[in-house]
């Protein structure tokens, strides 16, 4: 069977392709670099991290990019020998507009060389290219309105999907742009892929918002420039009616078929720790089994409207392996499980070696340019993580330890520092997204004074309950500070889903806003999924 989510941890906005018997998932990765993931799987049961193309600075450069802006919903494909893939970076959130620039990169392999980008258009992000059967291509994005007044009355801003003819070998759009979906009364139409089957042109969009109202709506034509009729149903998926099922927010993917003719659909979800509850785990990855109908229309199997947790895979020998505990040494470089944030200079921030991982402090925990943070994603509701740091810290303007980090507003770091009176010592910083207000909590009574030598740091995370504690010894685990909300590290709290849709991330950081990047370093860290 396959197990919902397949993706688990923040992996929203899954594109899928096929090449043979290769399936291979592009999500988004906001403002975590390098930019999109991508999964490979035999089976679509078993993914495995294969790249993220978007890793050098003439691909991608997010320095000043605000939270949850960067790299949105992307489309892999692969036509005419080559990979495809097209990307938004979005520069602005807050206000009229988003400014968002979408590019299109290509490879010969899933493993590259990726090329650098050609710049396609701004008129809205969530693009999309289609490589028609004739050879003509197509892209496709919503279109970003900044006026009082658009196609949709729920959301004027979301002002329908537009399409135009590309030219691969100029590079460039072609053609007349034309409006080719205002979308349904839900509204927020967004994230559009297209599907050609039997003559018909398919295209799905994410409707109704990031949140409980999510949903994949269909439309289709006989001619690729419309018009496109509804899905009689009203939507493909959705999860909106439904506050009691354990995959919410079902929206946004794209279909796909197996060499055997069957259909698949990609989602995004969430899972909340309770009823309509926080999402922890941020939007992940899930994918459903579909079946076309006597009239020629996509539904969900067995007639349903909502994904479940386990569905039929297409062999039905496969089994997805149980997570395991993972302890990385930072020897061989940096481990595709982490990522950082933003910049795409990593020597300014990091080095990797025999001695592990070594942070140089650069700007605050806070900060939207450059700032030493190297985490992975929380994939599992319960986990421990586990680290050793050295760092000899002069001032308290110098700070390196272990963070349970969403974003700049919502992030929980214990760190080894300096105090005058106490010498070296741990201090305990949240920040627990009181939006607009940024500003720091410290929940120890007092920094705790330790000795020379190298501390070992954890976090032990069970659902809503975050814990840390520290040790000098082998075996001298001591708790410190308060049991903290670890929802709070989630896409509902703060300004809540509409405004945060990222994910969780658990790594180590350091700061050093003297400006002298003190160096910290990280022999190993242990990722322990709980049970």
């Amino acid at each position: 069977m396959i197990e919902n989510p397949i993706l688990p941890g923040f992996n929203p906005d899954p594109s899928i392709c096929r090449v043979g018997g290769d399936y291979y998932i592009a999500t988004s990765t906001f403002e975590w670099y390098p930019g999109v993931q991508i999964h490979h799987s035999t089976d679509l049961v078993n993914w495995r991290l294969v790249t993220r193309p978007l890793s050098r600075a003439t691909q991608l450069d997010m320095r000043g990019n605000p939270d949850s802006c960067g790299i949105w919903a992307p489309c892999l494909s692969h036509a005419d020998g080559l990979f495809w893939l097209v990307y938004t970076d979005v520069k602005r959130y807050d206000g009229s507009f988003k400014d968002a620039h979408n590019y299109i990169v290509t490879a010969p392999s899933i493993d590259g060389p990726w090329s650098d980008p050609v710049y396609v258009n701004s008129s809205g992000f969530d693009p999309t290219l289609f490589h028609d059967d004739d050879g003509r291509k197509y892209f496709a994005n919503m279109r970003w309105n900044h006026r009082p007044k658009g196609a949709n009355p729920v959301n004027p801003a979301f002002d329908g999907i537009l399409l135009q003819e590309y030219d691969a070998a100029a590079g460039e759009l072609v053609g007349p742009v034309r409006n080719i979906f205002d979308g349904t009364p839900r509204g927020l139409t967004e994230g559009p892929h297209l599907f050609k089957r039997d003559g018909w042109y398919y295209l799905t969009v994410a409707e109704g918002g990031t949140s409980w109202e999510h949903a994949v709506t269909m439309a289709r034509s006989l001619d690729i420039w419309g018009p496109y009729d509804p899905h009689p149903d009203g939507h493909l998926m959705t999860a909106d009616h439904a506050p009691e099922a354990p995959l919410q927010r079902t929206g946004h993917g794209q279909m796909v078929e197996t060499p055997d003719g069957r259909t698949y659909h990609t989602f995004l979800c969430g899972r909340p720790l309770s009823t309509r509850g926080r999402c922890p785990l941020g939007r992940e990855t899930g994918i459903v089994a579909c079946e076309w109908g006597a009239d020629g229309w996509l539904r969900l199997s067995d007639g349903r409207d909502q994904p479940a947790l386990r569905e039929a895979a297409p062999d039905p020998q496969a089994s997805r392996a149980a997570p395991e505990a993972a302890t990385y040494r930072f020897d061989g470089g940096l481990p595709l499980d982490f990522q950082w944030l933003r910049t795409p200079a990593p020597d300014r921030i990091f080095a990797t070696g025999s001695d592990g991982l070594t942070l140089f402090g650069r700007e605050s925990i806070g900060s939207w340019f450059e700032q030493a943070l190297v985490a992975r994603r929380q994939t599992d509701f319960t986990f421990t993580a586990e680290t050793e740091l050295s760092f000899a810290p002069e001032s308290y303007q110098q700070a390196a330890g272990l963070t349970h980090y969403y974003n700049t507003h919502k992030f929980f770091f214990l760190a080894v520092t300096r105090e005058e009176g106490i010498g070296r010592c741990l201090t305990l910083m949240t920040c627990p997204g009181r939006w607009p207000d940024p500003h720091l909590d410290h929940p120890l009574p007092a920094p705790v004074p330790i000795g020379d030598g190298p501390v070992r740091l954890r976090l032990s995370v069970d659902r809503d309950r975050a814990q840390f504690s520290w040790a000098q010894g082998p075996d001298d685990w001591q708790d410190i500070g308060p049991v903290l909300d670890a929802s709070l590290i989630s896409d509902e709290a703060g300004r809540g889903a509409h405004a945060n849709f990222t994910g969780a991330f658990v790594g180590m950081a350091a700061f050093d806003i003297s400006g002298q990047g003190r160096p910290a370093r990280f022999p190993t860290f242990t990722y322990t999924p709980g049970t």
